[in-house]
Order: C-alpha cells, then sequence, then structure tokens
C-alpha cells in the first residue's frame, strides 16, 4: 500500500470536502422532491431521517459524532429512545412531512444542506435549512430559518467554549472563517489561475502541504493525489517549481474539480492484509493496494469501510488476551533461550579442559612440586601452548581436574543442544501463532485459535466447559490459470490441509523459515505454469511474517514429500527435498472464493 507520510507519521483518508461532495451528489439525485416522512434520534449525537418520493423510501444517517462524523443512505432501522430528544421533538414540529428542495454543499466545505419545504402552524408555506457540519470534534447538526438565525442545535456552542462562534438558538449561523483559504468551488468556475498560483505556489513549504492548507476541502491524502496528478514532488518547496509545472498542477486541479462537481466518482475501498486501510471517492492514483473493491456509492463506500473497520477493531479487541498470553509465553521462552544459548556458549571451552587433560598426560612429568603453570607442545596444532596448574596438586591430579571439567561441560553441552531445540522450536510456535492472530478476521477464527492454545497447554479449560464448535476454514483462491490454491489460518488448519485434505502429488509451499501458512495447490493431476508456481508463492509470502517486506524466500514440494515428526507441535513439519523461489506479496490477481 503507497501510504501518504508526513514526519514517519502515515496519514489516513479523512471525511473530507470531496468525500463530502460525493454523498452530497448521491444524496441530491436520490432525495429531492422527497418528503420526511420520519425523524428519530437513536444516538445523542446522530439523526435518522426516513425520506418517502415517487422512486422509493430512503434512511438518511446524520452523524455529528466528534471521533466519526458521517453522512449515508442506509437500508437498515435503527431503535429510538422511547422519549424522544428534545431536538429530535423540535425537528418533527417544524419540519417532519416537509419536502426536500434542495441539497447543497457551500464550496468544498464539510458541510451539507438540506432545504427544506413545509407548512407551518398557521398553514404559511415556509422554508428552513438542516445542516450537517462534519467537522471532527467541532461536528454539529444546526437547524436554522429563512434568515440563516439559528432555531436550535444538537450541541449548544457558548462564547465560553468558543470565542470564533457561538452555536446558539437565536445566534446568526455563518461558516466560520479561521484559516483564510480559498474556495476551490470558486476557483475553478472563475478560472482564477493568478489566485491559484498564489495561494499554492507562494509558500517555503512542501507542495503538499501547500495545497491543502491554501484550499478548503483538501484533506493532505487529497492534497498528494493532486500533486501525482500532476506529476510533482509532492515534499519539494513549492517555491521551486517552473512555470510549466506550475500550469501542469493548475491543469490536474481543474479536472480534479471538474470530476468532483460533474459527479464522476469512483467510490474504491483499498485493503491491505485482507484489512480495509483506505478508501477513495475519486479516481485515485495514490493507493497502491494489494485488493480493492470498488462500490455502486458513497453511501455503500462508508458503510462498508466504517462497519469493516470496527469488525476489524472488535476482533482485535477480542483477541487481545489471546495476544497477551501468545506475548508472555513468547517473551518467557526467549529468555529462557538466551539465557541457554548463553550456557551454550561458556560450553565452547570443554574442548580446551580435554586438550590440558591429554596433554598433561603426556607432558606432566616435566612439571616440577609447586609449578603454576606447564608450557607444552599441542600435538594437534603443532602450536605451544601454556596449561595452568594448581600448584598444590601434582600434573596427574591436575590433569584429573580438567578432564572433570571437561565430562562436566560436556553433559551440560549435550543436555542444553536438546533443550535449545525444543526453546527454539517453541518460540517458532509462538511466533506462528501470533501471525495467525494477525490474520483472524472473524470470531470463529479466534475460536480455533484459542482451541490450539488450550490443546497446547498454554491456557486451561474452564471446568465443565466443552470444546467450542469450529466452523473456521481456511482461504479459498482460484488462480488466473484456473487451479484452487488453499491457505491455512492458524497451525490446526495447516496441518488439516497438508496430511488430510491434499494429496500426494499436490504442491505444498511455505515461507522459508519463518512463520506463516501452509499452502497447498490442488493439481488434478495436471502440471502446473510456472504462473501457478508464482501465484501459489506469492500467497504463501502474503500470508506469512514478511508480508511487510517487498521480497520473501519460499519453499515449495509435492505434498508427499512433507511429513510431521512425532509429538511435534501443530503446523510443524518436515522435509528434505524441495525447490525454492523468491517472490513479491502481490496477491491482486487471485481471486478469494472464500474466507
Amino acid at each position: 500500500m503507497a501510504l501518504y507520510k508526513e514526519k514517519g507519521a502515515t496519514k489516513k483518508v479523512a471525511f473530507d470536502g470531496f468525500t463530502l461532495c460525493g454523498i452530497t451528489t448521491e444524496c441530491k439525485n436520490l432525495l429531492v422532491g422527497g418528503r420526511i416522512a420520519k425523524i428519530a434520534q437513536p444516538e445523542k449525537d446522530e439523526l435518522l431521517l426516513t425520506i418517502k418520493n415517487v422512486t422509493g423510501q430512503f434512511r438518511l444517517v446524520l452523524s455529528a459524532s466528534a471521533s466519526l462524523p458521517l453522512i449515508y443512505l442506509t437500508e437498515e432501522n435503527k431503535k429510538s429512545p422511547l422519549t424522544a430528544p428534545n431536538f429530535c421533538m423540535l425537528l418533527r414540529k417544524h419540519i417532519q412531512n416537509g419536502k426536500i428542495l434542495d441539497i447543497t454543499q457551500p464550496g468544498l466545505e464539510r458541510i451539507m444542506q438540506i432545504h427544506i419545504e413545509h407548512l407551518d402552524e398557521m398553514g404559511d408555506l415556509c422554508h428552513k435549512t438542516l445542516l450537517i457540519e462534519a467537522m471532527g470534534k467541532h461536528s454539529n447538526i444546526i437547524f436554522v430559518d429563512e434568515d440563516q438565525t439559528i432555531i436550535d442545535s444538537l450541541k449548544h456552542i457558548s462564547g465560553l467554549v468558543s470565542s470564533v462562534r457561538e452555536v446558539l438558538p437565536g445566534k446568526p449561523y455563518f461558516i466560520p472563517q479561521t484559516t483564510n483559504k480559498l474556495d476551490p468551488v470558486n476557483l475553478y468556475e472563475t478560472g482564477n489561475t493568478d489566485a491559484f498560483y498564489q495561494a499554492v505556489f507562494g509558500k517555503a513549504e512542501p507542495l503538499y502541504k501547500a495545497v491543502y492548507t491554501a484550499l478548503t476541502g483538501f484533506s493532505p491524502i487529497m492534497a498528494q493525489e493532486l500533486c501525482l496528478r500532476a506529476g510533482l514532488d509532492a515534499d519539494q518547496s513549492a517555491l521551486t517549481f517552473s512555470q510549466a509545472q506550475q500550469e501542469d498542477m493548475q491543469n490536474a486541479f481543474f479536472h480534479m474539480m471538474e470530476d468532483a462537481l460533474e459527479g464522476r466518482f469512483e467510490p474504491t475501498i483499498f485493503y491491505e492484509n485482507g484489512k480495509p486501510a483506505e478508501y477513495a471517492v475519486l479516481s485515485s492514483k495514490l493507493f497502491a493496494a494489494d485488493q480493492k473493491r470498488t462500490c455502486e456509492s458513497v453511501s455503500e463506500l462508508l458503510r462498508s469501510y466504517y462497519a469493516e473497520k470496527e469488525t476489524i477493531t472488535r476482533i482485535r479487541q477480542k483477541s487481545a488476551d489471546l495476544r497477551r498470553i501468545v506475548q508472555t509465553a513468547l517473551e518467557r521462552t526467549v529468555k529462557k533461550y538466551d539465557l541457554q544459548c548463553q550456557q551454550m556458549k561458556d560450553t565452547e571451552k570443554r574442548e580446551k579442559y580435554r586438550i590440558y587433560g591429554e596433554l598433561l598426560h603426556t607432558y606432566g612429568y616435566e612439571a616440577k612440586q609447586g609449578d603454576k603453570s606447564l608450557k607444552a607442545l599441542n600435538y594437534y596444532t603443532n602450536e605451544e601452548i601454556t596449561i595452568p596448574l594448581d600448584p598444590q596438586l601434582t600434573a596427574a591430579e591436575n590433569a584429573k581436574k580438567y578432564f572433570a571439567r571437561y565430562d562436566k561441560l560436556k553433559r551440560t553441552y549435550e543436555t542444553l543442544s536438546e533443550l535449545t531445540k525444543e526453546v527454539h522450536d517453541e518460540i517458532l510456535y509462538l511466533q506462528s501463532v501470533s501471525n495467525a492472530l494477525d490474520m483472524a478476521l472473524k470470531e470463529e477464527d479466534l475460536t480455533e485459535i484459542k482451541e490450539e492454545l488450550i490443546s497446547a497447554g498454554y491456557i486451561k479449560r474452564k471446568g465443565g466447559t466443552k470444546k467450542e464448535k469450529i466452523t473456521s476454514k481456511p482461504y479459498h483462491y482460484l488462480s488466473p490459470d484456473g487451479f484452487h490454491m488453499y491457505v491455512g489460518k492458524n497451525n490446526f488448519q495447516n496441518d488439516a490441509l497438508t496430511f488430510q485434505f491434499a494429496t500426494g502429488n499436490d504442491m505444498w509451499f511455505h515461507a522459508k523459515g519463518i512463520p506463516g501458512s501452509h499452502v497447498i495447490v490442488k493439481t488434478e493431476g495436471k502440471d502446473l505454469p510456472d504462473s501457478a508456481y508464482e501465484d501459489a508463492a506469492r500467497l504463501a509470502a502474503y500470508y506469512s511474517s514478511a508480508r511487510e517486506q517487498s521480497k520473501v524466500e519460499i519453499d515449495y514440494t509435492r505434498k508427499k514429500e512433507v511429513k510431521k515428526p512425532p509429538a511435534s507441535k501443530p503446523g510443524f513439519v518436515i522435509y528434505h527435498t524441495n525447490y525454492s523461489m523468491v517472490i513479491d506479496t502481490d496477491i491482486s490477481g487471485l481471486e478469494l472464493l472464500s474466507n
């Protein structure tokens, strides 16, 4: 994924002026002419309007959440409180059954204006406007009359809270101008190129920053997108570009604005490691993701993107306990392994003690009583060495002492050789479980990993509880060549794929020497083309702990060459006949059939 970065921090797509332009255009096309049939306030900072017109019924969600302001159309209804809040009751009084005359966006501000016509208590025709300001922590829903006087708002903002603008009944409504940014819609419609050049290229700062600090509605990401469309270095100082480059930037700006104002939206969600990473409402050259999904509408994009993000967050929260267990065990095991490695290093002196003992048996007659050392020829290297002696002991007794040290270190070495291998294997196993937790996208994936940890003894099953039903299944991909490829999500699935599902001549792939998934390619008795080998290797690279690297080394062989040692941990296998290749992690060419 090509992500925009500023001083090491990754910038995510914001609900910016272009996103709001997309949803405003969509709502205008579908809702203008309709009547507001119902008004509900399911959350303290959210409204749900039900609108009916000749084409059907629509539900419009207006959220002024400080953390995630959103506007989108949905088919889902939401449960409302038994007693409607005051703001909701006020809106029902004024605009329920009102007709939507227009839906607009001032400039490229993050503001939607719903213009409504209704009859007052006297039967006179009146006009009101419902404004939704999607401005982060300053988000609000404001209801104003024809004179732009505030009737009421979802959030009351007094002068004690904001010195820029009070949002209270009876106060005049206006859009705060605190940053002196230019209106890009006005620049586009008037063709004021001089103002554009002066605003964007008149500051000694990176070009992308000059864009989003000069133009309303541009987020850092959209500023980066504009620079890319113009073919200019976003990080280069805005003062350093030539006249021709400035003209390229201006042309790119006009084309981008034309796309937005003419409604040429291409709502797309970009995925990374199977998770939604970014989205774009316009055609984007900025994001290079391993997967992407084009949505039919901006509403679908916003619903899907944030619902999937919420799911990932929820899974992350639900996996927190499992992650803590695995991480604690991993840290403890790594400490044990480091200690054992240090002890192993200490045993390297054992051969020196053996040689001392042998040389003392050979040349000990030359040592005199009370000598502290003996120089002797080491017949293994033909070099003279000095052997330290205990002056209180004879040469034979010194030799016996050295042989005793040798025997002790030799026994320690033999014991540690087996123990360090076991501990190292446990580290690899725990890392593989951690990798499986990173891959988990559903609760049933976590269920199977938990059962694996119970089986491995890292978690104790609570008394009386039964083994949970496993419904998680491996990933199933189809290559462009028509070959079915399967990827294990955890060690249980890896074992099942390799030793129960695969047949002898199916192909087996795995990242070399690191935790990762087993990948099985069903050959159906056919010879695989080179492209199928590469696709399967990409899957093994992508679903490994090295997925962030540009290249990963992959081992592959026929399934019949893969063996499972007795009493080994889940997912652990050995093989002695294999081939290897170095491959990237781009699996965008593979179709995911099920997960």
